[in-house]
């Protein structure tokens, strides 16, 4: 898919974009010279990592199936990345583009565990960026096949959704899931810290609450043993002590105890 290209400029060139290009096209010539050993050795083949091949889910997005696949994958790194790179610095960029190269690489490997083919390209962590540069921009335009203008969010929306059914056809030569993983792994990278504040809030929320309803119960037990001491105080004072019953007696003295330890905890006792 041809994703055309988007005004906004992070720079031409940011180091760890540039870095990261041109680590692509050394160990793509290399493969030139090595032919397909290489593939099969630091490719990521499923079969092979979850038989202990397990540097294959770091490697395999450092190589590239040919000068097409290589060369979409650069011009989407430099194009997104580098405002990314610019608005990160050069140590977050590339902890994020990793994350997402490697989550790609594993959830490809989970969706298809017995595959002998081996998956390469750095497809995973460039759609980790597209989601990144999605989110943070969300209204940017975006020229598709450099004519149809859409912004970030829809356009990231809409590719994530072609991944995904084109990913339920299991004929297709192009790993899906692997594009949907560093999507994914991107979208937890960067939500994370949101979500845990937003479940610290709910969880302090819950607190609350349950401690309002302990509160109100606790209150409605005091009011309820006030209410008996007051009862049976009443009657004493128009009968005498003598008036009350073995059982009353017991309920007055036990009511009590626990009216002076609630309020020796500080609970409003009147």
């Amino acid at each position: 898919m041809n994703f055309g290209y988007s005004r906004y400029s992070g720079g031409s060139f940011p180091p760890m974009v540039r870095n990261l290009v041109i680590i692509n096209i050394a160990v793509f010539l290399l493969q030139q010279i090595a032919g397909r050993a290489l593939t099969f050795y630091f490719g990521l083949i499923p079969q092979a990592f979850w038989h202990g091949y397990l540097w294959q889910v770091f490697t395999y997005q450092f190589l590239h199936g040919n000068f097409m696949h290589i060369f979409f994958n650069m011009f989407v790194l430099w194009m997104f990345g580098r405002t990314l790179e610019m608005m990160w610095g050069p140590r977050k960029f590339l902890i994020y583009y990793l994350i997402c190269g490697v989550g790609a690489g594993l959830l490809n490997a989970a969706v298809m565990p017995n595959s002998p083919i081996p998956t390469v390209g750095a497809s995973g962590a460039v759609y980790g960026l597209l989601l990144a540069f999605g989110l943070l921009f969300p209204n940017q335009m975006i020229f598709l096949y450099f004519l149809f203008p859409i912004k970030a969010r829809y356009f990231v929306i809409i590719i994530a959704a072609i991944e995904f059914f084109s990913g339920l056809n299991p004929n297709s030569p192009v790993a899906h899931f692997a594009h949907l993983g560093g999507m994914i792994f991107g979208l937890i990278y960067l939500q994370w810290p949101k979500w845990r504040r937003k479940a610290s809030h709910l969880q302090g929320e819950r607190e609350r609450k349950q401690h309002l309803k302990v509160v109100y119960n606790r209150r409605d037990e005091i009011e309820a043993l006030q209410k008996e001491v007051d009862e049976l105080l009443d009657k004493i004072n128009r009968s005498g002590l003598d008036s009350l019953s073995s059982g009353e007696k017991g309920r007055l003295k036990e009511a009590s105890r626990k009216l002076k330890e609630w309020e020796e905890q500080g609970w409003p006792v009147n």
